[in-house]
């Protein structure tokens, strides 16, 4: 018998080495194989780039996986009792592995074997983290057995709450969120910080399966898992059961979070910066990298612009008549819910569709679009109204028999059926409304910095997403003209210089013909000073000086100022025949109001990379004395402007000063009801197919395009003066409403001299109101003697005002 227990010891011992042999084999082969768990120290996961308006307002964020990592000390220990009631309530006990809960689970599985039940699991978050971030979601024993090694391995390497912070940071919440953070942004829309015990409970409950338990689709298993997870924290004593009960008995209420720009009115500006991200750092940094970056958006300023341009674009539209309905709908059944299918354009709130139910007389009532919600239930409610006659005068039509006649009936422009676009006026009264055709741009600029600080694109981003201002390349007709009169003043020329608006005929060449250019008004003024030509806007007199100057030297200061590449050296292109963006433009123009320095435009002023570094900034001047810690009666710092100086100063004073003559006498006295000193320019394409105005006061500037996608005229009306100034002048009623009546500044050494504004000669005591106080250059002084460029030249003299009158009545009179 002992000899028998004997044998069967020693034949159990050496089983036992050579099981035990054969398990470190195995094991020791499967360890080779194992991934570097190390690499967990240098975690870097997908982060989502957010985007901040100026004064720090979250205005967009970028993402393929959205998540924003949390450091472990940041989440509330509420929000991590529930993930290890949720998961792994023996955490902070186990070393990698709960054989306890393996052993529940083997039991469990034997006990539902036979019941095409899934099989349970018994993954620790520990082993959780190994298989998420270092293995594949393979099922096979082998993997599991990777999956155990590994979370004996990373526990001796890594403390409880790092291996926490991995996990709450790493897994997958549904809607494409990863980690807390994320979650509790994209189903809340608050900070872990803020939320409640009923929210903490279904965050819990996603990562085992977040389809199976999404808040829509499946809210009553979403509600049973939650109430599971509180029941959890209950028994493992991290609430009270009244604090459950009370969290168990709330409806599961979520706020999803948009994704696209959450500043109102801010679509097209994000957009810019996404595209600009995309070209600066990469597609991987835009959407992986966790950026974090501050841009130029003024938010007041972002809402009136869209609201200045969109003003006046329905009302230029409205001019225009009535083009039809939206689109029809039945409404023979319930007609809210047919309603509810045509979806209306998302950022333009102050409007809703509505179906007409009747119309005949002096009304046509109307029914509202009712509510649709995020899982798709439109609401019971129906609400209804009227649009009187009175709201419909606009509406004569631009197509068939009716066009140009008094709308006299409703049902001449409303039908039963059609589906309309309606603002509401008063309790259940509505205005009809029209997407408007033409379309548009408005960007505002600080011209020292070139930050942007507004942009609107066209009337909706979601009607359409291409910016007008910086992607529509356009005419700018005469509100290049300032950048013609400013290569003279740089190169000899005074705003007294006196220049022939008298006919003009111009051999092309190639076979082209000759060009015979005409003033808006088809009239011609005789001799006039620079000053009278860029106030009343005068064609004749910008080609005859820029022949006179040489057009090579016009592109020249074209391409300096960034309006253009490389602009073509033909005299049209003195008219604003070449084609640019309303950005450039705008940019242009800042450097005429900073003095003549150069800048470049910005939507961005910092980017910071994840861990808060610095990675670009716009403001590239010096300063060495910024960074001091502290004061010690040391002077102010000095900032070193290094910027290029295109422009002569005191040149830009000059054409500055003719400028705001453009709004006191010329082209725009609309925009004299800013009330503040304004200089600016009006520009009309031909045929007015492009309306512009472009201006600025000593801080702002202001930029304005107004014309059809597709370019055709848009009516003789439609100038830069009558479409695009009123634009500008809204936006700057609003915008400079707090500011001072702020002069432009003088450059030293200018003097200001009074002469008569018609002959450019210096004023006598006896001149009568045409005096006006005019810039000069040092070692320059008004003329004693009338000298017109493009007439005197031919004369070999000079000649009299009355010469020159003379000349214009008998016609070209021999000058080319």
């Amino acid at each position: 018998m002992w000899r028998f227990f004997g044998f069967l010891f020693a034949a159990g011992s050496v089983m036992f080495v050579v099981v035990a042999m054969a398990v470190y084999v195995f094991l020791n082969s499967m360890m080779q194989g194992l991934p570097d768990f190390t690499a967990l120290r240098n975690y870097e996961p997908p982060v989502m780039t957010r985007i901040h308006a100026a004064d720090g307002q979250l205005m967009a964020e970028y993402a393929r996986q959205r998540r924003l990592f949390l450091p472990i000390q940041a989440i509330p220990d509420k929000v991590k009792q529930a993930f290890l009631s949720a998961e792994d309530k023996n955490f902070y006990e186990h070393a990698g592995i709960d054989f306890l809960g393996i052993g529940r689970a083997v039991f469990t599985n034997i006990k539902n074997y036979g019941s095409n039940r899934r099989p349970v699991g018994a993954s620790t978050i520990t082993q959780q983290v190994a298989k998420n971030f270092l293995l594949t979601s393979e099922q096979s024993y082998e993997r599991k057995i990777k999956e155990a090694l590994l979370s004996m391995r990373i526990e001796q390497t890594f403390s409880k709450d790092e291996i926490l912070e991995l996990y709450l940071n790493e897994i997958f919440f549904g809607i494409g969120s990863y980690g807390i953070g994320s979650a509790a942004l994209h189903y809340f829309d608050k900070s872990v910080h803020e939320l409640t015990l009923a929210e903490i409970g279904y965050l819990a409950a996603l990562p085992k399966a977040p389809n199976n338990y999404h808040p829509i689709r499946r809210t009553e298993k979403a509600i049973e898992r939650r109430n599971w997870v509180i029941d959890q924290m209950v028994n493992n004593g991290y609430v009270s059961v009244e604090e459950a009960n009370q969290a168990k008995a709330s409806d599961l209420q979520v706020t999803f979070r948009t994704r696209g720009a959450h500043i109102f009115a801010a679509d097209y500006f994000a957009e810019e910066v996404r595209r600009w991200i995309d070209e600066e750092f990469g597609e991987e940094k835009l959407y992986n990298g966790g950026l974090s970056v501050r841009t130029t958006l003024n938010v007041p300023l972002q809402v009136e612009a869209r609201k200045a341009l969109n003003d006046g674009l329905i009302k230029f539209d409205r001019t225009k008549g009535w083009r039809g309905p939206v689109a029809t709908s039945d409404i023979s059944g319930d007609w809210g819910s047919a309603l509810a299918k045509v979806k209306p354009l998302s950022d333009i709130p102050e409007w809703k569709l509505a179906v007409v139910l009747s119309a005949a007389g002096k009304d046509a009532a109307i029914g509202v679009r009712p509510e649709v919600g995020s899982n798709g239930a439109v609401s019971e409610e129906r609400a209804t109204g009227v649009i009187p006659l009175s709201d419909l005068k606009w509406a004569k039509w631009a197509k068939g028999d009716l066009k140009g006649k008094a709308v006299k009936d409703v049902s001449t422009v409303l039908k039963p059926g059609d589906v309309v676009y309606v603002s509401e006026k008063k309790g259940g009264v509505y205005s009809l409304q029209q997407v408007p055709e033409v379309s548009g741009a408005l960007i505002a600029m600080d011209p020292f910095t070139g930050r942007v600080l507004a942009i609107a694109g066209g009337f909706s981003y979601a009607q359409s997403q291409f910016n007008r201002a910086t992607q529509a390349y356009r005419q700018p007709g005469s509100s290049f003209k300032p950048f013609v009169y400013a290569t003279a003043l740089d190169n000899g020329y005074s705003p007294s210089s006196v220049v022939m608006d008298a006919p003009i005929e111009i051999q092309q060449g190639g076979g082209q013909g000759l060009w015979k250019p005409q003033n808006y008004g088809g009239k011609f003024y005789g001799p006039s000073t620079l000053r009278l030509g860029i106030e009343k806007s005068r064609n004749v007199m910008t080609v005859r000086l820029a022949k006179d100057m040489g057009m090579p030297l016009v592109a020249e200061y074209a391409q300096r100022f960034g309006i253009y590449d490389d602009l073509m050296p033909v005299l049209s292109m003195a008219l604003g025949a070449g084609e640019t963006t309303v950005m450039r433009m705008a940019t242009a123009y800042s450097m005429l109001a900073n003095g003549g320095r150069r800048i470049t435009p910005t939507f961005v002023d910092r980017v910071q990379d994840r861990y808060g570094k610095t990675i670009y900034r716009h403001d590239a001047r010096i300063c060495q004395d910024c960074n001091v810690q502290s004061w010690n009666y040391q002077d102010v710092p000095v900032i070193v402007d290094n910027r290029e100086q295109v422009l002569d100063p005191m040149t830009a004073y000059q054409i500055t000063s003719m400028m705001e003559g453009v709004v006191l006498r010329g082209t725009a006295p609309i925009v004299r009801e800013v009330g503040k000193p304004i200089a600016g320019k009006t520009g009309t394409t031909n045929d007015e197919r492009d309306a512009w105005f472009v201006g600025y006061s000593p801080d702002l500037v202001v930029g304005v395009y107004v014309g059809y996608d597709r370019p055709r005229p848009m009516g003789r009306a439609a100038s830069g003066g009558h479409l695009a100034a009123p634009i500008f002048t809204e936006f700057m009623k609003v915008a400079l409403k707090d500011h001072p009546k702020k002069p432009f500044p003088v450059p030293e050494g200018l003097q200001l001299i009074p002469i008569d504004r018609r002959t450019g000669l210096r004023a006598s005591a006896s001149s009568d109101g045409g005096v006006i106080l005019e810039a000069f250059k040092p070692g320059t002084t008004p003329p004693d003697s009338y000298s017109v460029i493009g007439f005197t030249e031919d004369m070999g003299r000079p000649v009299s005002a009355q010469e020159a009158e003379q000349a214009l009545t008998q016609g070209t009179g021999g000058l080319y």
